[in-house]
This record gives structure tokens, sequence and C-alpha cells, in this order.
């Protein structure tokens, strides 16, 4: 890494959405550093899917194909360590490391992610990513027919339980206690033969992450072979937040079409923006905000 400790850009994370801003930013002449933890959400995830070029490769894979074409630019620094502290204004913030680093930059982009709330069921951790899955268009193809189920409640399942259907006609909704349905929505999966499961859930056999079958409080269980699940999460950095970017009512980071969030100066991509978490979305969203923050950079040397 070079020794400098000033840079015009800092990206703060270092998965997909980062390494493309990277990439854009290097490509760009611009001083760029990247500081990454090493934490990206979906490290238990074995293969990603529906990523052009990259459909079955490990996301580790994608990360290290894409770090060593980065760091081909030279403008561009990678450091391993987490960002516990930043402060300043647009032109001049400065960050610190946990390693006790501190770094000065013009522009800051939060590539940082979101960290998953998993329910205290045994199995259920150590499935996520591998069978209990977020998204069908990652996901669905490998899963397609299995025993699946839907672990949510309310207008939410029905509209999941909608979409499901293009993967699995073999489908139970997992309420884990009472149902919020009316019964309108109840007649509506009924004919769809999708059974409302409201008993609560105990744990899941898995192996590996794969589950075969979920246990009940009650002492019986059901076999299963996947799982979709929408869980409650939390920004992975508290930063942005601390910074005074404004969060959308789910609690992404709110950003303009350009990747900005509400303060002047700071960027956001990747899964802590959108709902839409995907490697495919997370690099395209990680390019936008390089071009973004270059475009805005030379305007403002040009003027």
């Amino acid at each position: 890494m070079q020794q400098h400790t000033a840079y015009e850009v800092i990206l703060i994370g270092g998965s997909y959405a980062g390494l493309a801003a990277a990439m854009t930013l290097g490509r760009a002449l611009r001083n760029t550093l990247v500081i990454d933890a090493g934490r990206p959400c979906n490290r238990q995830t074995p293969y990603s899917h529906n990523f052009l070029t990259q459909d079955g490769v490990p996301p580790g894979a994608i990360a290290a194909q894409a770090r060593a074409q980065v760091m081909a630019y030279s403008t561009v620094s990678w450091l391993e360590d987490e960002v516990t502290e930043a402060g300043g204004r647009d032109g001049a913030f400065r960050v610190a490391t946990l390693s006790g680093r501190t770094f000065t930059a013009q522009k800051i982009l939060f590539a940082t992610g979101i960290r998953d709330l998993m329910p205290d069921i045994p199995g259920f951790a150590a499935s996520w990513g591998i069978s209990i899955l977020h998204c069908p268009y990652c996901h669905g193809y490998e899963a397609r027919g299995k025993e699946t189920g839907i672990l949510m409640n309310g207008e939410a399942a029905l509209e999941m339980a909608g979409l499901i259907r293009q993967w699995s006609r073999r489908l139970r909704l997992f309420t884990n206690g009472p149902a919020r349905l009316t019964e309108e929505q109840r007649a509506l999966l009924s004919r769809h033969q999708i059974a409302v499961e409201e008993r609560e859930l105990a744990s899941f056999d898995e192996e590996k992450g794969h589950i075969s079958r979920v246990h009940f409080t009650d002492g019986t269980a059901q076999p299963l072979g996947v799982l979709y699940a929408r869980l409650p999460f939390v920004q992975s950095s508290p930063l942005p937040e601390m910074l005074g970017c404004a969060l959308t009512p789910e609690g992404y980071i709110r950003v303009d079409e350009g990747r900005r969030t509400s303060v002047a100066g700071i960027y956001a991509a990747g899964d802590n923006t959108t709902g839409m978490r995907s490697v495919a979305s997370a690099a395209a969203a990680g390019h936008l905000a390089g071009a973004m923050i270059n475009r805005e950079m030379a305007a403002g040397d040009f003027l």
C-alpha cells in the first residue's frame, strides 16, 4: 500500500460494490483507498448465480478476481482494517481505523452492507445463504421443485408465496405463530394448495447448511428442503447514520439516483441501500457511484 494518508476518495467496504467503485475510480486516475474488514454478508453462500460470466462461481472467487484486477491500477490502494471513526465535511473528511491509522479524503463511499438479525432457532444461522435463502433470483433455480417453505407473515408472506410458486408448487407458509391473514388471503393460499403452518419453529435438521426437516415446539416435525426468509437487519456500520446520512423507513441508507446520500460528499452503494441483494446489483451500484463521484470532482476542478 502507498504510504501517504491523504486520498481523493476513501471507499469503506471492499466487497462487490466497493470493488466496482474502486475500478471505476482507478480508471479515472483518482487516488483511492479501499478499507475492508473482510466480513461480506454472503461469506457463507457457496455459489453466486444470475451474474453474467460468473454464474455458479463462489462469491469469494469473484471477489478475489475482482480485487486482483482492481489492484492493477496504481492509483488504488487497499487496507485490511475496520473504520471505527469518521468525521469532517465535503472535501475534508477524516477516517480512523481499528489499528489506529488515520486518513483524509475529499469524498467517502460507504459500501458496508447490512447485518442480518438471525432468529434464535438452532440450525437457522448455519443454513443461511445455503438452504435458508433471501432471494429466489439468486438461488431459486437450484432449489426448484423442492419441499419449500416461506418464513414470513401477513401481506408480505402472501406476496412472496405468489412469487415462489414460480420455482416450486410444493410450498408451505410458516408464520411461526398466529397468522396475520384475512379470510380472503387464506382462501387464496388454499386455492393454490399452499398450506399455512402456524406452529412455532423449534429447530432445523441440517448438514453443512442443507436443511432436511423443521421441528416444531409441540414436538412434531415436517420434511423441508429449502426455506425463504426475510430477516430484520441493521446497518453493518453505524458511521453513515452518525455522520447524518438519512435512512429510509426500512433502514437502508437513503440515496438518490447518483448514489449520493443526504450528506454532501458522502455516497453509498450496495446492500446498505437496497433490498435488491445480489452480486450483480451491488457491482452495478458501485460502478455508478464511482462514476458519479468522479463526475462531481471533475466538475469542481473545472469550474
